[in-house]
């Protein structure tokens, strides 16, 4: 109950419009040809923006258990060019509500969690959003990672 409660709060308070702004560079990442990798996962961290309260983003091999193109040396050339391209500019959407959230006292966990997005949003090539029951059984699993 308290995620949900935590979630529609979010979502108003500053969620709806950086999620739109992940979604947007998603489209033009599309539009692009190029930018189809990234664009993937715009989406992704776009809906995680949208409702992030019982997620967590951590790097894929530990999800997965093994690397892939974005957890490699790739994903590394990749997170370079989102950063120089799109990935500053969402991180300073997510500072800018983390601000105007810290403002206020009910908004303190709304803030760190823009934070949080905003250190996602520079580089997050090789990431998965899971839930944080999924996360706890890849933990039991011999996988660790802190999450993002």
């Amino acid at each position: 109950m308290f995620r949900f409660i935590g979630n529609i709060l979010w979502f108003v308070l500053g969620g709806f419009w950086m999620g739109l702004g992940w979604w947007f560079a998603g489209l033009v990442a599309l539009l692009t040809i190029v930018g189809i990798p990234w664009a993937r996962a715009c989406f992704t961290i776009g809906t995680f923006s949208f409702w992030p309260f019982g997620r967590v983003a951590v790097p894929r091999q530990h999800v997965t258990g093994r690397h892939d193109v974005g957890t490699g040396a790739l994903g590394t050339i990749g997170n370079i060019v989102w950063f120089l391209l799109a990935g500053w500019w969402l991180a300073l959407g997510h500072i800018i509500a983390a601000v105007l959230n810290f403002i206020t006292f009910i908004g303190i966990p709304f803030g760190i969690q823009h934070v949080k997005l905003a250190g996602i949003a520079l580089m997050p090539v090789g990431l998965s959003v899971v839930t944080k029951e999924e996360y706890a059984g890849s933990l039991a699993g011999g996988r660790r990672s802190d999450p993002v």
